[in-house]
């Protein structure tokens, strides 16, 4: 498994396919991280968020959705499962892990994996939702938000979004009823990824960090 250690994967019966990685001080809090449509829990961007929270105090569980499981045994792509089995198996992986951590537990995920955590933050009661690039509507579509359940969000919710991300810029983002529980933080002139233009002066490592660091304390501000 490519960027990953093996030991690092809760053995026996405890959390099938989440990868835990913890600060090597004070854990301050935990956060479960999902995955976005095309990219696997072990993708350049998601280690180098774990990597930037897990420094600033943040335990942070990943784990896989099963299509993409599935793809990393058989190298075949696929599509992701029906929105149904993405929130049911975010319920599981939610109930191990509650049962594994005290103190504040938070929810999200990049893109895709945010979104569906965004769906059930309620249900579940997490203590804080975190997106990472919040897909608001399909490409090429804004006009055809998807941000119904977000209107009516009770829990507090950080989402990091690019300026010029194409699945929700700042011009369209900042037009929609959100809840007043949702926080939007910015990045100047990044896209989906969180990453800015060349001509801004700007890198895609100081994004990550103020991505990280703005996570950091909207969790632990949450008490």
């Amino acid at each position: 498994m490519a960027g990953i250690d093996a030991g690092q994967y809760t053995q026996g019966g405890e959390i099938p396919q989440i990868v835990a990685d913890r600060p090597a001080g004070e854990t301050l809090a935990s956060l479960i991280l999902a995955h976005g449509a095309g990219a696997p829990m072990d993708s350049p961007f998601m280690q180098e968020i774990t990597a930037r929270l897990v420094e600033r105090g943040i335990a942070v569980f990943r784990f896989e959705f099963a299509y993409m499981a599935e793809r990393r045994l058989t190298g075949r792509k696929r599509p992701p499962n029906p929105q149904a089995q993405l929130l049911e198996q975010w319920r599981e992986v939610y109930e191990r892990v509650r049962q594994q951590v005290a103190g504040r537990l938070a929810i999200g995920g990049k893109s895709m994996g945010g979104r569906m955590a965004s769906l059930l933050a309620d249900e579940l009661q997490a203590d804080a939702l975190v997106c990472l690039g919040y897909p608001f509507y399909a490409a090429g579509k804004p006009d055809k938000p998807r941000v119904a359940h977000l209107a009516g969000l009770r829990t507090p919710t950080l989402i990091v979004q690019g300026e010029r991300d194409a699945l929700g810029d700042r011009a369209s983002v900042t037009g929609y009823a959100l809840s007043p529980t949702i926080q939007l933080h910015w990045l100047a002139v990044a896209d989906h990824d969180l990453k800015p233009l060349k001509r801004s002066g700007l890198t895609h490592e100081q994004h990550l960090d103020d991505a990280a660091s703005a996570v950091a304390a909207f969790i632990v501000a949450k008490r």
